[in-house]
């Protein structure tokens, strides 16, 4: 049975008058869906209850900047978004020495040459000025995270990963080839 009234009218309805009940509906409406989209994204059922309540939060105060459309897509940005926020938030800080070298490694910091410390800054340094899923991705990959991986935690489909692992990993050669000439 379809719902009497669209999430669209529900969302007009909200920004003309601020009635809590169409947001409250909204939420009712929409709140498994985001929150199985977060537990997808987090293993921890803990984490998908924080990025869910988080996802409704943003949703109330940007409301008003909806201007119709698909709703429910808009929704879920939000919640990619929240998840991908708190997902950065949660990940253990790891030092650009121990991201680039497998583990176990018996190479130490102060045997290596100051040339590839420089390079591995300029790396990451230029890493800032890709594109977010191409940055994201590359994140992901450096950590060692599967293509699947990324895909559950990025909600990107397998090509759009492994195109952007692609494209950043070239963008990054081409300008740090360009950085390594100028030396």
């Amino acid at each position: 049975m379809a719902p009497a009234i669209s999430d669209e009218k529900l969302v007009r309805r909200f920004q003309e008058t601020g009635s809590s009940d169409c947001f409250a509906e909204l939420f009712a409406r929409h709140r498994k869906r985001v929150y199985m989209a977060c537990r997808g994204f987090f293993a921890d059922s803990a984490a998908a209850e924080d990025a869910t309540q988080e996802t409704f939060l943003r949703t109330y105060q940007k409301i008003h900047s909806f201007q119709g459309g698909n709703f429910s897509g808009w929704l879920m940005r939000i919640a990619k978004n929240v998840c991908i926020d708190q997902w950065r938030k949660r990940r253990p800080e790891t030092g650009i020495d121990d991201a680039l070298l497998p583990e176990g490694s018996a190479v130490r910091a102060p045997e290596r040459t100051p040339d590839l410390h420089l390079m591995v800054e300029e790396v990451w340094k230029e890493m800032t000025f890709l594109p977010p899923d191409q940055r994201l991705c590359l994140e992901m990959k450096i950590q060692g995270y599967s293509y699947e991986e990324t895909v559950a935690r990025t909600g990107l489909s397998i090509e759009a990963v492994k195109s952007h692992l692609q494209n950043g990993r070239r963008r990054l050669w081409l300008k740090i080839k360009g950085i390594g000439q100028q030396r």
